[in-house]
């Protein structure tokens, strides 16, 4: 309302001058068009007179006449005629300046002895062979009196313009915000516990429609978020709870009664297999919520994937020993082996995976590592192929695996002693190093593993 009132006072102003200017202009150009009447009815009589010959005019009453001021002089500043509304007073100056009236018609506004303001024109003109000044003009009193009555008018109406476009527009923004206030009610009910909940959209393409769906779309991606924590906390503390009754039954047994030294060691030693456990569960699940969470520090450096590799294998050698596997690995040039990333991730992901391979492959099985330059979104990547021999993964399963406490449930595959989160920890890692892991759909033999990491 206020920003209203100043455009429709701004508008009342300019308005004001418009139609002061515009009935002005009229003036003037009635001003001429009286200054060339006149102009051939003047003429001197046989004493010498200056008449003005008033028989032309078909009515003698029109305003024109009667409100005409006029007075024509030589130019030695004699008045040789003047009209009676003047009362005697003169038009301006008496001595006029050279080019008053000469070229143009001096159009100006002067003000009489008695106070009254007149628009005036002064035009040069000979008559009967002597060179006159007419200086012609009407009073602006009439039209500043129409002007007062027009801007009382037009401010008499603007507390009503007013009152209408405020009563008009508390409605229509009453009625347009109607669907935002039941938006707001509906998102009043919707809690942690009931995230189901979605808003009403009306229209799509409007502006609320618009808000309703992506605040739809926040809530969805919400309720997905609990879903997942739930599960995530439901099989965390299935996790925790495995190992945590092991080594209490284990223990419970243990002080049945009395047992000899080497049963007491293999039982705690038992109870240290699971506390290891249940160390490294604790341990991904920490580096898993510093990772979500953004405080995890990388330390770029420069390295060879290859003599990485080989230090992982290194540490699988029992493991590769007892399945009886065989390790075939096709390398590149050294200088094209180099990879910048946190060299602590990358062990950690490249480690679950080839476990996962030497875990799943069949006894006397080949694991194949391959290496191969490949470019994304114009950036250089190094790829990582492991490839194992075993029962491979279900197009299900593909991403599923990434998931944290994710299991393959099938008899086909050896039991593992995981927690579910080596390839969650793996794909953390390496996406944190800007690169991508993933399983390759195409291969129908075993799974291979694809690690794309930036050279």
């Amino acid at each position: 309302m206020g920003v209203l009132t100043l455009v429709l006072l701004v508008y009342l102003a300019v308005v004001y001058i418009f139609q002061y200017g515009l009935l002005t202009s009229q003036i003037y150009h009635d001003e001429v068009q009286d200054v060339e009447t006149v102009e051939g009815l003047l003429r001197f009589d046989s004493q010498g007179e200056l008449v003005l010959d008033q028989s032309y005019h078909s009515h003698p009453q029109s305003h024109l006449l009667a409100d005409r001021l006029m007075e024509v002089r030589d130019f030695t500043g004699t008045v040789l005629y003047r009209t009676d509304t003047l009362h005697g007073m003169t038009l301006g100056k008496v001595t006029q300046t050279e080019d008053e009236g000469d070229s143009s018609f001096n159009e100006r506004t002067v003000r009489l002895a008695d106070g009254t303001r007149v628009l005036v024109i002064s035009h040069r003109h000979p008559v009967q062979g002597r060179m006159l000044l007419i200086r012609l003009g009407y009073s602006l009193s009439p039209l500043m009196s129409r002007m007062r009555n027009f801007l009382f008018a037009l401010i008499l109406a603007l507390p009503l313009a007013l009152v209408c476009a405020g009563f008009a527009g508390y409605t229509i923004v009453r009625k347009s915000l109607a669907p935002l206030d039941a938006m707001a009610s509906r998102a009043e009910q919707i809690t942690a516990y009931e995230l189901s909940g979605r808003l009403e959209v009306e229209n799509r393409q409007d502006e609320l429609g618009r808000v309703a769906v992506v605040f739809n779309s926040l809530l969805e991606r919400l309720e997905r978020s609990f879903t997942q924590l739930q599960r995530f906390t439901a099989d965390a503390a299935h996790e925790l709870r495995t190992p945590l009754s092991s080594i209490r039954v284990v223990g419970e047994s243990a002080l049945r009664g009395d047992q000899s030294a080497a049963l007491y060691r293999e039982t705690i030693g038992s109870m240290l297999e699971e506390t290891l456990r249940l160390n490294q569960t604790v341990e991904g699940l920490l580096l898993i919520s510093r990772a979500e969470a953004g405080e995890i520090r990388l330390e770029l450096t420069s390295f060879s994937v290859h003599d990485l590799i080989g230090d992982l294998l290194s540490i699988l050698d029992v493991l590769l020993e007892e399945n009886e596997l065989i390790v075939k690995e096709h390398t590149l040039e050294p200088s094209r082996m180099m990879v910048l990333a946190d060299r602590t991730f990358l062990r950690t992901c490249l480690l679950n995976v080839l476990h996962n391979a030497a875990k799943f492959s069949p006894l006397g099985g080949t694991i194949t590592i391959s290496y191969a330059h490949v470019e994304k979104h114009s950036r250089p990547f190094l790829r990582v192929s492991i490839l194992d021999e075993g029962v491979g993964l279900s197009p299900d399963h593909r991403e599923k695996v990434f998931e944290r406490f994710f299991r393959v449930r099938d008899s086909s595959l050896p039991v593992g002693d995981g927690a579910g989160l080596g390839l969650a920890i793996a794909r953390l890692a390496i996406e944190a190093n800007s690169g991508a892991i993933y399983f390759d759909p195409t291969e129908a033999q075993g799974a291979l593993c694809q690690i794309e990491i930036p050279v």
